[in-house]
């Protein structure tokens, strides 16, 4: 307990014998979640969700709670959402910095601001929602998170709102004089028949080695429908590691679209509970690593009532000595009758060094239902790269093309053009294995 303690102190600046600071209402959640943290410390390979992924490296690295950093709009111009109308709010080392963020007219009522602020102001929503989802016992990095509770976005759509304009939440760390760690903290409510769409952005500045440790709640009413876009692009010398708790209510649609580009650590925990009847549920993903990067996605749909549908496609591109973990789990409980579940994880090896461990999970206590999983493993055809060359095309910008075909059918699905073509530029550069600018 004391070691854990004293990693509590380093990454939050806190410990279980310094008092707790910031509203009243947030203590007791951050203190049950500094003792959660205190009590268990990190994962280790003994534990079966960790299997396959070390979180020694975050343990060994000496951080410092990140304070204020300088970016510049520069920084920002290659991580933006182009010309499109839309809101950003830009967020540094995790806090909010106004003069970058940019609003525009957004429809009466809708709210996008800082989560401290809104916080402060004991504001209903925020009071209502945050940290009832995201539980401190379920996943130690939640904990730790839960013990700051410190900045990030805060959106309210209230009911039967359409937020025509993409709404961009945009993290950038900078770890000039040492590693530094943050932990952002999301809260996204959508009212009943309403709609929006979410841009989550994480960026690093050069080549820096920190931590973030971010956790984003979506709290999803009826008939809302919700166009989620979660874009990684952190250092490659970075940790990162997040969880999406998405709770979902009657005959709401949600679409979550994960990219994972960057980051010399990655973990992605996507947790989505279809809590009533008539859901549809979507979880793309697409993650590339090389080097020796480690992209690791755990995903969990959770379907605990009847008539819901949810789709499930995440693919992976591993080269030189990267390693990819993905492991879905879908739970059809037993009141979850006329299930409709489809899971699919293709991942694609470059080199013989790359590795990936993929684990499906069905556990299904209903008998009328329609469930399904599959997992692909493979390289790039031999036959196909030697019809390419044979037509004119070198080597390199073969073997690319076919790289964009296996990630095509997750780009294609990505609405916001932007994103969709960075992406396409990514994958069909000449760089796209030897660098991140796009």
């Amino acid at each position: 307990m004391d070691a854990n303690n004293n990693t509590l102190r380093e990454l939050t600046g806190t410990d279980l014998d310094t008092p707790v600071d910031g509203p009243a209402w947030t203590m007791p959640l951050r203190e049950a979640a500094r003792a959660r943290f205190a009590k268990v410390g990190f994962p280790t390979r003994r534990d079966e969700e960790w299997k396959y992924t070390s979180t020694m490296p975050i343990v060994e690295t000496p951080f410092r709670l990140a304070e204020g950093g300088t970016v510049s709009a520069d920084h920002l111009a290659p991580y933006g959402l182009g010309d499109i109308d839309h809101v950003q709010l830009v967020f540094v080392n995790g806090r909010l910095v106004p003069h970058l963020s940019t609003l525009v007219d957004l429809p009466k009522g809708v709210e996008v601001a800082s989560l401290s602020d809104f916080a402060a102001a004991d504001a209903d929503g925020v009071k209502a929602n945050l940290a009832k989802f995201a539980k401190i016992d379920d996943n130690p990095f939640v904990a730790l998170n839960t013990s700051v509770l410190g900045d990030g976005g805060y959106i309210s759509i209230p009911k039967g709102v359409v937020v025509e304009t993409p709404i961009h939440l945009l993290f950038v760390s900078t770890a000039e004089d040492g590693a530094t760690v943050s932990h952002p903290r999301n809260l996204i409510v959508c009212g009943e028949n309403s709609q929006a769409t979410i841009v989550e952005t994480y960026v690093g500045v050069g080549e820096d080695v920190y931590f973030t440790n971010a956790v984003t709640e979506f709290v999803v009413a009826e008939s809302a429908v919700v166009d989620h876009y979660k874009v990684q692009r952190e250092s490659l010398a970075a940790f990162h590691v997040a969880t999406t708790q998405i709770q979902l209510a009657r005959a709401s649609n949600f679409r979550s679209h994960s990219i994972s580009l960057g980051g010399s650590l990655v973990r992605n925990d996507i947790n989505a509970v279809l809590a009533a009847e008539g859901i549809e549920c979507t979880l793309n993903g697409l993650y590339m690593a090389r080097g020796r990067q480690t992209v690791d996605n755990h995903t969990s749909i959770d379907h605990a009532m009847p008539h819901c549908d949810s789709h499930e496609l995440y693919k992976g591109i591993i080269d030189d000595n990267g390693r990819g973990v993905f492991n879905g789990k879908i739970f059809v409980r037993e009141d979850a009758q006329k299930t409709d579940a489809k899971q699919t994880n293709q991942a694609l090896l470059l080199s013989p060094e790359a590795q990936v461990n993929t684990k499906p999970q069905l556990e299904i206590y209903a008998d009328d239902v329609k469930c399904t999983h599959g997992a692909t493993i493979g390289q790039l055809s031999d036959e196909a790269l030697f019809y390419l060359r044979a037509r004119g095309i070198d080597k390199d910008t073969a073997r690319n093309l076919l790289t964009y075909a296996f990630a095509s059918d997750v780009v294609s699905r990505i609405r916001i053009e932007p994103i969709r073509a960075q992406l396409d530029h990514f994958l069909l550069s000449e760089r796209a294995l030897e660098g991140l600018e796009l």
